[in-house]
């Protein structure tokens, strides 16, 4: 395992809780979300510009739509979203309590459906669970979680990787891009928390090689794993809580990390003043391309 160069701000966004980074190859820049502060950013790598989209409530994951648009995961559940970010439809309910539950990490598959999971606020009951949204409505795939996280799939479409994130663990399925169903759970990686370092998987993507890279919330790093599960390399973040990873750039060589700032100790944000922004790390293997939601499928 190697240890390599460390992640530069690229935006200091003071974001409460910065999530869910995602690259539109057609307009060459990220869109990112910050789930507390409830915005739908759009950051330009060009002149290092940010546009802030205010959202009526919290929003945690999106994919680009076919046809222009988004699919965003918020609090009430999954809602189709215009260029400019602002609401059209609600197409699907959260079928959880909302006083304790709201979407969290979430992706489209290769295929171009949506793939979303739940938060467990109190983290107590195991009440959240992964979900799958297509024409034929929204369907649970997997249930007894505290956060779904971490959702990304191997280059051809049929590993499926996610992550529990208070339970330290990433599993593996094996899925099946034709109907996107989920099969043969296994455990990927299991991290070992101790007193000092109690990071753990946060979201996620793959890079062409297949392997693995995840954010570890209160880790102040990222890791890269190789698909047998082996620990690559991993890379520190200037913040103690990096949320989500994503291939971005014109060659996707460009690895961006979102980051939180919320509820951390003061002194842990005078130490680390760029808690809650955007960051950037130059890779040697690209990632791969962002599939697009289609509400076709």
């Amino acid at each position: 395992m190697t240890t390599d160069q460390s992640f530069s701000c690229v935006f200091d966004a003071r974001a409460k809780l910065g999530e869910c980074p995602l690259w539109s190859a057609a307009e060459q820049a990220l869109y990112w979300v910050d789930i507390k502060g409830r915005t739908l950013n759009r950051f330009d790598p060009a002149d290092g510009s940010n546009r802030a989209m205010a959202m009526p409530e919290d929003i945690a994951c999106l994919a680009l739509r076919k046809g222009g648009g988004f699919l965003a995961g918020m609090r009430s559940g999954l809602w189709l979203l215009d260029v400019a970010g602002a609401p059209i439809e609600q197409v699907a309910v959260n079928p959880e309590d909302t006083a304790t539950s709201r979407f969290n990490d979430g992706r489209a598959d290769p295929a171009g459906r949506f793939l979303a999971g739940t938060l467990d606020e109190p983290k107590a009951g195991g009440q959240a669970h992964l979900y799958r949204f297509d024409r034929r409505g929204l369907t649970a795939l997997a249930g007894g979680l505290l956060t779904s996280n971490g959702l990304a799939f191997s280059p051809d479409g049929r590993t499926l990787y996610h992550s529990d994130t208070p339970t330290f663990t990433i599993y593996r399925y094996r899925y099946d891009p034709a109907t996107g169903d989920l099969s043969d759970r296994e455990v990927f990686v299991r991290l070992q928390p101790t007193d000092d370092d109690r990071g753990r998987p946060d979201g996620a993507a793959v890079d062409a090689e297949g392997c693995y890279w995840t954010a570890l919330y209160e880790g102040g790093r990222v890791q890269r794993y190789a698909p047998t599960g082996a620990l690559l390399s991993e890379h520190p973040v200037p913040a103690r809580c990096p949320t989500m990873v994503a291939f971005g750039g014109a060659d996707r060589r460009t690895l961006y990390v979102t980051t939180a700032s919320a509820g951390r100790p003061a002194a842990e944000l005078d130490r680390l003043p760029q808690s809650g922004g955007l960051f950037a790390l130059s890779v040697a293997t690209p990632g791969l391309p962002e599939p697009l939601f289609d509400p076709a499928v």
